[in-house]
This record gives structure tokens, C-alpha cells and sequence, in this order.
């Protein structure tokens, strides 16, 4: 139900200045509510006309004391509409508060968004990315726009956050910007990192989106089998920039190394074992943890082909990562592959088909991929049907003759 708001302005002549002036007072009344507040600002008594609560005439200090007042009671006004597009018992404390900007940064979301992602973006190159930020303030985009469209306003407070709030930005995600679920995931998943970040500061004492389930994308197989792989090693490719991705992909595949660890490949970060063996030892850009890989013949060939070719003491040439997706569509394409191909699927490859597929323990595979615990490693390793018609024809051996049925 919508209040009554009116805006006055007095002077408090019991605080009257030498110069003649006095302090400028604001009231504020909605519904039965009633709050004072100083503009912090003087007008001279001789020209205050008190019915109006303005100055007369149109002297320039009349004009600029008088717009101020202007501006003040426009705050005011669309302040309190703000406020009650969010909530019903809006009191004149509620818009003073909001017209003098009282409101601390963690009592709204969108500054708290913004603060998060200030601190965020001071991280990068130590142990946050660009990329990461990225996504944050896309996400931060997104959510102001959905205020703007649906209750226009500027921000929330974190108190008038509900169920209601969370579905409808999944239905202007999902439904009016025809998002894709992989999309809407990752834009709520971080809006809703925010939430669990202010229980943690004590903003909030509960998650108000905890009954919200987002609705997730049907899973699609990211790695991919022997087959693809023989048929992504041996189809001729119509450019030399094809030949270059294929081979950076397969190096992938045959490592399990991401994008941008790839990049980074120096000749320092090539060790060997008592015998003779080389390994990969590295620390991975995303999340710093150490990561050790031993190199397979395959790779070694890529590094010996590209070694004297590649910038800056790097041993790999690598294209920009867009590029290399852009490839990858075409040489699926030629290799009858219909699934959309990223170099992100060189690293599902690797756990799922080169190493766990061949008994490789998923506690080894997790070592390698450079993972802190293996509920990352279980969403990239994927237990293949050939591992599993392996896995069962050895227990068939192993249970030969030893369960019979009775005669």
C-alpha cells in the first residue's frame, strides 16, 4: 500500500549566524512517520519565505539554494519509490537513511557485488584471473539490469531478498534474454557466492535462496573416445594453422595440461626421473597447485616438433585459446565429430580416456590434473564403457569356477 510522502524545509532560527543565516532543516513525513534531517547548508533569514520553505526573489544565492532544495526533495521522492517497489513498511527513517547514503555497503547487494569484485580484480596475476573477473562483473551486469527491468531500482537490500526475487531473475535469464542453462547457471551461481559470502560477514542469518534448485543443462559427453582420437590424428586437414591446433589439442589430450598452463611450458618445467623418464612439473595458473605429469612418447614428439619454433623461450606455439576453438570446430567437422569440440575437452580427454579408462586410480589422476580434492576430478574423469567391459571380464576371471549352482 503506497503512503503519503511529503518533503518540507524550515530554518533553525535558534541557531542564527552573525552573517545573518541560518542552518537549512529537512523534514521528511511518510504515512504517520516523521524524520529531520540537516542539509548542511545556510539561507539567509531575510529572504526565507516560511509557507513555501524557499527563498524569495532571484538573486543568484535565492536560484542556486533553491535548486538544491529542488534536487533534495527529488532524491526524496525517488528514494521512497525505490524502496517501496521493494517492500511495504517503508518508514521516513527508510528514505533519509537512503538519501544520505547511510546504508552501509554489505546492507544492499549491489554494493556488496561491487566491493567483491573491487577486491577481486586487485587479486589478478596473483592467484585469481582476468577471466574469472570477467565473468563476476558480467554477472554484476546482469543483475543490475534485471532491477532496472523488473522493479526499477538501482539496488536491494539484502533483507527484502526472498524466493520470489531468485525465480524471477531465473525467468528474465531463462525466459526474457533466452539464456542458455549453461549460462544461467554460471550468472546465478555467482550472484548467489554473494549470499554465502554475507552469512559469513553476519549480513545475513540465513540463505533466502535455499529452496531455489536451478535447473541444470543436460550433461554432454566432453571427452572423447579412441575413435574420435584416431580419427582426429590421421584426417588431413586443408590449413597449416588447422595441423598446429590438432596438434596443441592432442598434447592436451596426452597431458591433461589446460590452455593457459600450456602457454606457460618453459623448458625449466621439463624433469626427469631416476629413469630417464620426463615429467611435467608445474604449478597451475588457475589455482596454484602443484601438478605433475609424466610425459608420454606422443607429446614428446609435439614438443620436439614445435620447440624451436615457439616465442620467448616457450616450448610450445600456441594460438589465442578463441582461435583454437574456432579450429577445433572445423576439424571436427572434417573428422565426422558431432559434438561441439573446445580445448577445454583435451583436459576431460586425458582423465576420462588416457587415464582412468586404462586403470590409472582416480587419486593418481587427480595428482596429475593438479586438483585440490577429487570432487573436481570426478566431474572431468568419466568411467568409459570399454573400462567397464575391462573391469568386468577381469572379475569374470577372477570368479571363474568359484560360484556354481547346485546340482
Amino acid at each position: 500500500m503506497k503512503q503519503t510522502v511529503k518533503v518540507s524545509f524550515y530554518l533553525k532560527k535558534d541557531e542564527l549566524k552573525p552573517d545573518g543565516t541560518c542552518p537549512v532543516i529537512g523534514r521528511i513525513t511518510v504515512g504517520k512517520t516523521s524524520v529531520k534531517f540537516s542539509l548542511k547548508f545556510n539561507a539567509p533569514l531575510s529572504l526565507w519565505d516560511t509557507p513555501s520553505g524557499r527563498l524569495l526573489g532571484k538573486s543568484k544565492e535565492a536560484v542556486e539554494i533553491n535548486a538544491r532544495l529542488d534536487r533534495t526533495r527529488t532524491a526524496v521522492n525517488t528514494h521512497y519509490r525505490e524502496l517501496s517497489a521493494l517492500r511495504d513498511d517503508i518508514t521516513a527513517s527508510h528514505v533519509k537513511c537512503a538519501v544520505q547514503g547511510m546504508a552501509a555497503s554489505q546492507d544492499t547487494l549491489v554494493r556488496y557485488f561491487e566491493a567483491h569484485n573491487e577486491r577481486f580484480a586487485q587479486r589478478i596475476g596473483l592467484d585469481r584471473e582476468a577471466s574469472t573477473c570477467f565473468e563476476y562483473r558480467n554477472s554484476l551486469r546482469h543483475l543490475r539490469n534485471f532491477l532496472k527491468h523488473k522493479y526499477r531500482v538501482s539496488d536491494i537490500p539484502f533483507s527484502a531478498l526472498d524466493m520470489s526475487f531468485i525465480e524471477s531473475f531465473d525467468f528474465y535469464l531463462r525466459v526474457e534474454l533466452q539464456r542458455k542453462p549453461n549460462t544461467i547457471l554460471g550468472i546465478v551461481t555467482r550472484m548467489r557466492k554473494m549470499i554465502k559470502y554475507a552469512i559469513c560477514d553476519g549480513i545475513l542469518t540465513g540463505d533466502p535462496f535455499a529452496d531455489y534448485a536451478p535447473l541444470r543443462p543436460k550433461p554432454q559427453q566432453k571427452y572423447l573416445t579412441r575413435a574420435e582420437l584416431e580419427k582426429i590424428m590421421h584426417t588431413p586437414l586443408d590449413h597449416p594453422n588447422r595441423y598446429l591446433t590438432r596438434d596443441m589439442f592432442l598434447f592436451s589430450c596426452f597431458t591433461g595440461l589446460a590452455y593457459r598452463d600450456m602457454v606457460n611450458l618453459t623448458e625449466d618445467k621439463i624433469v626427469y626421473d631416476d629413469n630417464g623418464m620426463p615429467w611435467i612439473k608445474t604449478t597451475r595458473q588457475k589455482t596454484g597447485t602443484p601438478c605433475e605429469v609424466p610425459l608420454l612418447e606422443l607429446p614428446r614428439q609435439i614438443i620436439a616438433k614445435y620447440r624451436s619454433l615457439a616465442p620467448e623461450g616457450k616450448l610450445l606455439l600456441m594460438l589465442s585459446c578463441k582461435r583454437m576453438n574456432i579450429n577445433l570446430q572445423k576439424i571436427g567437422e572434417a573428422c565426422g565429430i558431432k559434438r561441439k569440440l573446445t580445448f577445454h575437452a583435451g583436459r576431460h580427454t586425458y582423465a576420462s580416456e588416457i587415464t582412468l579408462s586404462q586403470g590409472v586410480p582416480m587419486e593418481t589422476v587427480s595428482r596429475m590434473l593438479g586438483h585440490r580434492d577429487l570432487r573436481s576430478t570426478r566431474i572431468y574423469a568419466k568411467v568409459t564403457n570399454d573400462k567397464i567391459d575391462r573391469d568386468m571380464n577381469k572379475l569374470e576371471r577372477r570368479l571363474d569356477k568359484r560360484f556354481q549352482l547346485a546340482e
